[in-house]
């Protein structure tokens, strides 16, 4: 396992939460509060985030321990893991342990906080579900790799899509991942089967530096069966997670990951998907931020790509693209990559005004033919005709010959 960041201002991490050094954010306590407030409640919660924005994240604590709560799941939850243990006292064992396992804790007064997530303060979404309303920001970041995650983040793009991929998704996915981290940026995913996994590992075969993002702790990647691709992760890039070490990856956990996805990269990029899709409901939080929203058309024969297809029928700031220059053009700073439109093979005849085209087109295919008969065919007369033939000869597009004019022999 590799170790964590170097503890200085260079590297961007902060000193080390176990040995009690002063972090950025305030001191050992409120990093300590952090981790004990993201395991008494669901992150992105709102009225914890609240609370830590208004007094801090200590005394939120202390608030939240000692008086009852008004919202009636956050009491619940507050109650049922309090009984489990005291909130310090876990949170303090969870940071020793994440320390021993080459995990380091990173809170918004960090140097190498990614300050793109805080955008999620604003984001207001009018829809039912408390997994979908509580999008508030991270108190906090769990993280495994040596590289400070702010910086790692700044230039990086998501590619986000099903876990039920078709061979078209893998093979897309893994071409976008390995040209974009070949172009100095940061790939960003789940670490799920499918279109995650390719975009990892096409991330990883350039080279380049990837960042999975869990819905579980940083020491239990989840699946179990992309555990050697998670510690080509550790290694070339980060693995992240907002859970403390310990947490189990529980279905609604994956749908509050999608969040900080979306918020903490440029841009995101949707391969495959079916009609539901925890990839569609990523796109959706993209929209809502503002950031690019880029998706790959499939087959229309094919189900994965139903999603896809949806998102971009009904939303008319997502983006179609098809190659890593369409990306980079929406994602780059304004004219640092502009991408060309396809064009097919150029020919001489392309540059013809329509006169000479008209010539040309006249003349016969097999023998020659005479100035009149030509302008008997395009309907110019003779004196034009002759004017375009000497430009057309100039051009190598036709020859004269004792019988008239004629198109020059085929090169093989």
């Amino acid at each position: 396992m590799p170790e964590p960041a170097e503890r200085s201002g260079t590297s961007g991490a902060s000193p080390s939460p176990a040995a009690g050094g002063p972090a950025a954010a305030g001191g050992y306590d409120d990093r300590v509060a952090r981790v004990a407030l993201t395991w008494l409640a669901e992150p992105g919660n709102r009225a914890v985030w609240a609370l830590v924005q208004r007094y801090g994240a200590a005394p939120a604590l202390d608030r939240l321990i000692e008086a009852e709560p008004a919202d009636r799941r956050l009491r619940a939850s507050v109650t049922a893991r309090s009984t489990l243990a005291d909130a310090r006292r876990f949170a303090e064992t969870a940071l020793r342990r994440g320390e021993q396992l080459g995990a380091r804790v990173v809170v918004p007064g960090d140097a190498e906080w990614p300050h793109r997530v805080d955008d999620l303060a604003t984001l207001e979404l009018n829809v039912s579900g408390q997994v979908n309303r509580d999008v508030r920001p991270p108190l906090c970041f769990w993280v495994r790799g040596g590289r400070p995650l702010g910086e790692t983040l700044d230039r990086s793009v998501a590619i986000v899509g099903a876990r039920a991929s078709t061979e078209y998704g893998v093979h897309v996915a893994t071409d976008l991942a390995s040209a974009l981290a070949g172009a100095g940026w940061t790939v960003v995913s789940g670490g799920a089967f499918g279109i995650d996994a390719a975009a990892h590992r096409g991330a990883i075969a350039a080279d380049g530096r990837t960042v999975a993002v869990l819905a579980c702790g940083v020491e239990r990647p989840y699946p179990a069966g992309n555990a050697a691709m998670f510690e080509r992760i550790a290694e070339q890039g980060l693995i992240v997670s907002e859970w403390p070490i310990g947490a189990e990856p529980l279905r609604h956990r994956f749908l509050i990951r999608n969040r900080v996805i979306a918020a903490a990269t440029a841009g995101a990029v949707m391969v495959e998907a079916a009609a539901r899709s925890g990839a569609t409901q990523t796109m959706s939080r993209v929209l809502s931020l503002g950031r690019p929203a880029m998706v790959v058309p499939g087959p229309v024969t094919s189900a994965m790509s139903v999603g896809c297809h949806a998102v971009l029928r009904g939303n008319p700031y997502a983006r179609l693209v098809t190659s890593a220059d369409d990306v980079l053009e929406e994602v780059g700073r304004i004219g640092e990559y502009l991408a060309e439109w396809p064009r097919g093979p150029e020919h001489r005849r392309d540059s013809l005004d329509e006169e000479a085209a008209l010539v040309l087109e006249a003349v016969p295919r097999r023998g020659s033919s005479t100035p009149e008969k030509l302008a008997a065919v395009a309907g110019l007369d003779v004196r034009t005709v002759l004017r375009r033939l000497s430009l057309l000869e100039l051009s190598g597009l036709v020859i004269r010959a004792d019988d008239g004019v004629r198109l020059p022999p085929k090169r093989r």
